[in-house]
């Protein structure tokens, strides 16, 4: 006899039995993964970003052959055995540079969207915690930088700076935080006013602690999911920056210097193995990150609903 069938015996008539209660706590990380879990999408594009992540990682492993390591003999030469998707006009090996190409990207990505969000972080939680003149002239100086059209800028300061990797971090992720800036104090600006923050203060707890402990933690979603957003489009800038030879010069691979030796006409029409891996894995990378991004948004943010 079961548990519940005895409680029902023992129970006096005309009381009901005593209704078991489910004790399990479903925690915030739980509550993340479930919710991100449902977007296929994004769970699949994670799972590409990380074998990504590891084939640069292991690009020795992965692509044998010397990247930079030219050979005029086997110039744009056919898919085959040994290069498995030809040669480039300089004979380097395409399958080699595009690994290795990885790491460049991702880690303009990471570095450069770092960079920004670290001074929108300080920059938004200030304005849009003390408010006042502090915020009136952040936003102001905000403002005049975003009346600037971003890529042209850019452009500007990496040709005086010169084509770098270095130079194309910083100067992305010096002029890629006022955007981000604006969404952190505005989520800064709503959190303030809830009740629990007007209980601390109260109390007299410091406003250093309330912003950094109370605050900052409740409006950092947003920011999640914006820094992804942003890592797709400064992969898409270094690409952009290296095509026009503003980005990474050859011999160091990158996708956009890649797609810059293709400019030619015979070039697309005869040698399309030299510009389509390229141009493919800019796109289902840039893709998978905005998916992640998606994916994100959808599970940090409870008003969405689950299908």
């Amino acid at each position: 006899m079961s548990t519940t069938e005895r409680a029902n015996i023992s129970a006096p008539v005309g009381t009901a039995a005593p209704i078991e209660r489910s004790s399990r706590i479903v925690t915030p990380w739980q509550r993340f993964y479930h919710r991100f879990r449902h977007h296929k999408m994004a769970t699949v594009s994670i799972i590409f970003i990380i074998l990504l992540s590891l084939m640069g990682i292991f690009a020795p492993i992965v692509a044998p052959l010397d990247p930079t390591k030219t050979n005029l003999a086997q110039a744009l030469q056919g898919p085959d055995a040994t290069h498995w998707l030809g040669t480039d006009p300089s004979g380097r090996d395409v399958w080699s540079r595009i690994i290795y190409a990885i790491r460049i990207s991702l880690s303009v990505g990471i570095v450069a969207v770092g960079i920004s969000v670290a001074i929108s972080l300080i920059l938004g939680t200030i304005s849009g915690f003390y408010g006042g003149k502090v915020d009136m002239v952040i936003m102001r100086i905000t403002d005049v930088i975003m009346s600037f059209p971003g890529l042209i800028i850019i452009m500007t300061v990496v040709a005086l700076l010169g084509p770098s990797i270095y130079n194309v971090m910083a100067v992305i992720g010096l002029l890629g935080w006022p955007g981000t800036t604006r969404l952190i104090r505005a989520q800064i600006l709503s959190v303030r006013e809830w009740d629990f923050i007007t209980a601390a203060r109260s109390v007299g707890v410091p406003d250093r602690r309330i912003m950094f402990v109370h605050v900052l933690p409740n409006a950092v979603a947003p920011l999640v999911v914006a820094a992804t957003f942003g890592v797709a489009g400064a992969i898409l800038t270094e690409a952009g920056l290296s095509f026009l030879g503003l980005g990474v010069l050859p011999p160091a691979p990158s996708w956009g210097n890649m797609l810059n030796q293709a400019r030619s006409i015979s070039m697309l029409e005869r040698n399309p193995w030299f510009w389509m891996p390229p141009g493919i894995m800019i796109l289902l990378t840039v893709l998978a990150i905005n998916f992640i991004g998606d994916g994100l948004r959808d599970a940090l943010d409870p008003r969405m609903k689950l299908d």
